[in-house]
């Protein structure tokens, strides 16, 4: 098999992406062991930077090392992921209602423009993923507090081990479109409370249906 080839930055950091791109298209598994020599002849590259990019990804909570034993996939326990959506809910609620309350009228334009697409994603589900994703990132970014963007981030990359995706389920898109609806007439109505409401209605049926 020929090398991978690397982008010029951080080696650990490009080879930390490379491998997180593999557990979220699923190459590698939930709960699998994760064979360091194989992936680093792979890349053309040490053991080291690969070690150092496993850091990376135990921090992030998508690698689990165990003692003697090497690094594996995270698996993701039903608690996990209520614990997960439980702070998702919390933190992203709480930034749709600042954007309630202060984005101005362009900025309240682009939130309507990227529920547009989401709307015309609706048939094409990885697309319908990646706008849906934009459009939670686009209010935490507007609501202009870095460290809940970042935990928000962070939450979401361990979401995604998640093995039942809620989005997965028959009717679940449209189901998602409808709260996603709401919330933005929330935001469109400059009403806070409604739009932290329906924010955490969304995550609510989101968790039902993704256990």
């Amino acid at each position: 098999m020929s090398a991978v080839t690397l982008t010029p930055r951080a080696l650990y950091e490009e080879v930390a992406e490379q491998v997180r791109q593999r557990i979220f298209r699923r190459e590698l598994e939930p709960g699998s062991w994760i064979d360091e020599l194989k992936i680093a002849e792979e890349f053309g590259i040490s053991r080291t930077p690969l070690r150092e990019a496993l850091k990376v990804l135990a921090a992030e909570g998508l690698v689990t090392m165990k003692v003697r034993r090497g690094a594996y996939v995270t698996e993701m326990s039903e608690k996990d992921l209520r614990d997960v959506y439980h702070l998702l809910s919390l933190l992203e609620s709480d930034a749709a209602g600042v954007v309630a309350r202060t984005a101005t009228a362009q900025e309240l334009q682009e939130l309507q423009e990227l529920h547009t697409e989401l709307e015309a994603a609706a048939t094409e589900r990885e697309q319908f993923f990646a706008v849906n994703e934009r459009f939670h990132m686009r209010v935490l970014e507007l609501s202009d507090n870095r460290w809940r963007s970042q935990m928000v981030a962070d939450l979401r990359k361990v979401m995604k081990l998640n093995r039942h995706n809620s989005l997965f389920k028959q009717g679940r898109i449209e189901d998602s479109l409808k709260e996603h609806r709401a919330i933005l007439a929330a935001m469109l109505g400059r009403d806070a409370v409604a739009t932290i409401s329906a924010m955490q209605a969304h995550f609510a049926r989101g968790l039902e249906a993704a256990t």
